[in-house]
């Protein structure tokens, strides 16, 4: 009866984690938006300089300014490849979060390449309930799962123990 009560206590417990991960992803991507239309701010000042100096574009502006004989300027020109590389990556990770399904945004979230930016987000995150369907069906079968999985070594040892007695009986 008490190993039931507690199952069910930590079934709870994961459940109410499970359910966090959707408001997560949420605040992830909110913190991706706004980081893009910054780095998207920035890359088009590029183009308009690039532009207005007659420039085939901003990478041929930062191409040629990554041959010039003052460091500070090719220093600038390898910001700018850096700022670019983000956009085009913070460009995927928005495609992926306004089109993906909420364990591909999972798998995004958590991989150590920008845990960074979980940290990040973690530090502004308020725990909550999901309103969508989908995110609560995505918490049940998460809890679900990592329940059923902590569970299989305490269901093999109960058959063992079962098949112990039942040797002994006989």
């Amino acid at each position: 009866m008490i190993g039931r009560l507690i199952d069910k206590l930590v079934f709870g417990l994961i459940l109410v984690i499970a359910l966090q991960l959707p408001q997560l992803a949420d605040h992830y991507q909110q913190f991706l938006a706004g980081l893009y239309a910054s780095t998207q701010w920035q890359v088009e000042g590029y183009e308009a300089t690039a532009k207005e100096y007659h420039y085939a574009d901003a990478e041929a502006m930062i191409a040629r300014h990554q041959q010039n004989e003052e460091p500070s300027v090719r220093a600038d020109a390898e910001q700018k490849v850096q700022t670019i590389a983000l956009y085009k990556e913070l460009t995927q990770g928005l495609v992926m979060f306004n089109t993906g399904n909420l364990f591909e945004k999972t798998a995004y979230m958590f991989n150590p390449v920008r845990f960074d930016y979980l940290e990040k987000t973690v530090s502004n995150f308020k725990p909550g309930i999901p309103l969508t369907a989908s995110g609560i069906g995505f918490g049940v079968v998460v809890a679900l799962v990592v329940h059923y999985l902590g569970s299989i070594p305490f269901i093999l040892w109960a058959r063992r123990r079962k098949r112990q007695r039942l040797a002994r009986a006989n």
